[in-house]
């Protein structure tokens, strides 16, 4: 714990495990996804206890608030005695919707079949009565 109970606010994001790195914490901060208190904030903003603060990873917003300042990285186990979770429950079923959708940003038709598209184009062209060799585009070694 800092002993004037403030920590920049891209510092206490990577060092409560909400980013990977700190620099992704301050790009987040950067682009708008980090508020404290409902105002956006910079990355060298200051957080103190009793703080909220929202970031937005979408399809969710996630909302924490702040237990204790702390600018060194702290151990899973010990995330508890830095920040409480307060994120609705409805953040989690859109985020529980997103997973079960799938591909979130994919357009329909681009880029490569998913799983299930694959399983039905392989059913239609099974299914369809003609030769396997008009669809057959394997490699021509057989020649």
């Amino acid at each position: 714990m800092n002993p004037t109970g403030e920590a920049r606010l891209d510092k206490w994001l990577w060092a409560a495990r909400i980013f990977k790195t700190r620099s992704l914490a301050a790009d987040a901060c950067k682009n708008g996804r980090v508020a404290i208190n409902g105002a956006q904030a910079k990355p060298a903003r200051t957080v103190k206890p009793g703080d909220e603060v929202s970031v937005r990873k979408p399809p969710v917003t996630y909302t924490f608030r702040v237990l204790q300042t702390i600018e060194k990285r702290v151990g899973a186990k010990l995330l508890p005695d830095v920040l409480e979770n307060i994120t609705p429950p409805e953040q989690y079923e859109l985020l529980e919707m997103s997973h079960i959708s799938g591909f979130v940003n994919r357009a329909r038709g681009t880029g490569r079949p998913t799983k299930k598209e694959r399983r039905d184009l392989d059913e239609f062209t099974a299914d369809s009565g003609l030769p396997d060799f008009l669809f057959d585009m394997g490699d021509d070694d057989d020649e």
